[in-house]
């Protein structure tokens, strides 16, 4: 949870607080062990977590637009906006 949320250390002081107090949860001094081992690796385990679901490309560059019609046979298809997007996709690295 705390590595998915991505806690910054007012979060996980909260989290490790509500754990402590649950009913068959952690200890305080489990909580501070907790804490101390996030505050040390904390920018390690995000990376890996971001190298684990990453796809072999990567977005290079992004342009979009919303353009409105202003002129169409049927008088319903005016003012209609269409989104268009281009997305360069590259290779990591690369």
């Amino acid at each position: 949870s705390i590595a998915s949320a991505d806690m910054d250390f007012n979060q996980l002081e909260a989290f490790l607080t509500a754990q402590t107090k649950k009913q068959g949860g952690i200890t305080s001094d489990q909580a501070a062990v907790i804490a101390k081992f996030w505050k040390n690796h904390r920018i390690k385990i995000h990376e890996s977590l971001i190298n684990q679901s990453r796809w072999d490309n990567v977005l290079k560059n992004m342009n979009w637009r919303v353009d409105l019609k202003s002129q169409s046979r049927h008088i319903d298809q005016i003012n209609t906006p269409v989104a268009i997007v281009e997305m360069e996709l590259g290779k990591i690295g690369q």
